[in-house]
């Protein structure tokens, strides 16, 4: 399966749950997530979205860790049978 595949099926799952899961791009600052999952209750978090077996680069590793030393939830998705999960992980934080 390929990364776009995951990252639609990721999206309709979070619009399907009464959320929204925007692209996330953020110009100067290389290496962020992919997408912001914003779930109804004010919850969110960052997804990166790899193909099946893919892992993200050094950069977004670092990427993931500043964020997470924020404070914020993030995720690397790399397989459609996650997105519940992941969803559910968002809602109960």
């Amino acid at each position: 399966m390929r990364e776009k595949t995951i990252e639609q099926k990721f999206r309709k799952a979070v619009w399907e749950s009464g959320g929204m899961a925007v692209k996330f791009t953020s110009p100067g600052l290389d290496g962020m997530p992919d997408r912001l999952a914003l779930l109804p209750g004010g919850r969110m978090a960052f997804v990166e979205v790899k193909a099946p077996g893919k892992r993200p680069r050094p950069l977004q590793e670092a990427r993931h860790r500043m964020l997470r030393r924020l404070g914020f939830l993030v995720y690397v998705l790399d397989d459609e049978g996650q997105i519940g999960g992941i969803i559910d992980e968002i809602r109960a934080t």
